[in-house]
């Protein structure tokens, strides 16, 4: 392939049977995903975290992400510490309701802590905690991965405030229908805070690095970085600004209409993938004998 867009070789096979009417859509699970951002070498540059998913992983083995992950159904209606826009709010910015707004916002803000040890919230609407490399802390995020704590449970016990006002939600991108995992998944963006450092504390990582959006982008169309549609776009959107703070300002603007990828199946067995108003993704398979 000319790049590294991420294409496993079961789609076509799944593409077909979604077509034919033998494949039924898995439901999307809700997720969010956080692009932390932080200066880069020389001036006018930003660079963005990013981590490897191991090659063993299901889905998207071997491919460059952000943090993020799932929701946790423990988080809609429990009400928790909260800084900044009201659950409401967001949920006029998510087109989500007020529950699902705050499991979203918890979900971007706890995976954002389990998987890069960054985490935003503080004691209060003004602050953010400092090192949480301690054992303590440790202990916590190892029972926020294994779901023994909740995130709710996690700030309470540290007399915590989530600070949603660190956050700004960039893009909306839902898992095609012939995927066996299937995700409705928030793309937010957040400045790494002062004090804090990133760290590869994902067991679903093997790789971390903090890239330029250019160069990141520049590995992909070499074919040396692989990427899903989703980060490429998000990267790409990046390019325009000079600082964190200033893509962080620019999310209230972006438009979240969900991209969901569509796949047709021609007469002549010939499948065409793509992602509406991302034609850059567009993916045009011959197959023979049902195979690639």
């Amino acid at each position: 392939m000319p790049n590294g867009q991420w294409y496993p070789p079961e789609w076509p096979d799944r593409i077909r049977a979604l077509a034919h009417g033998t494949l039924t859509p898995v439901p999307p699970r809700r997720a969010a995903t956080v692009m932390l951002l932080r200066a880069g070498d020389g001036p006018g540059a930003l660079a963005v975290h990013m981590l490897r998913r191991r090659t063993s992983m299901a889905f998207a083995g071997g491919a460059y992400a952000y943090p993020g992950g799932g929701v946790d159904p423990r988080d809609d209606a429990r009400r928790i510490g909260w800084a900044g826009p009201s659950r409401e709010t967001w949920a006029a910015r998510l087109g989500v309701a007020p529950d699902d707004a705050q499991a979203i916002v918890c979900a971007a803000v706890r995976e954002t802590y389990e998987e890069a040890g960054v985490l935003l919230a503080g004691p209060d609407a003004d602050s953010v905690v400092g090192d949480t490399t301690g054992d303590d802390w440790e202990a916590d995020r190892r029972a926020l991965v294994a779901r023994d704590l909740s995130f709710a449970e996690f700030l309470d016990r540290r007399s915590l405030v989530l600070r949603s006002d660190l956050l700004g939600a960039w893009a909306r991108w839902i898992t095609p229908e012939f995927e066996p995992k299937r995700y409705d998944t928030w793309f937010f963006v957040a400045v790494l805070p002062e004090g804090q450092r990133t760290r590869n504390a994902s067991t679903e990582a093997d790789r971390t690095v903090w890239i330029r959006p250019a160069d990141a982008l520049a590995g992909y169309d070499a074919g040396e970085l692989l990427m899903m549609p989703p980060t490429v776009s998000t990267l790409r959107a990046l390019l325009p600004y000079a600082t964190p703070a200033e893509a962080v300002d620019a999310a209230a603007a972006r438009d979240l209409t969900p991209v969901l990828a569509r796949a047709s199946l021609g007469d002549d067995g010939e499948i065409v993938l793509s992602w509406p108003g991302h034609d850059e993704f567009t993916k045009r398979v011959r197959t023979t004998g049902g195979t690639p």
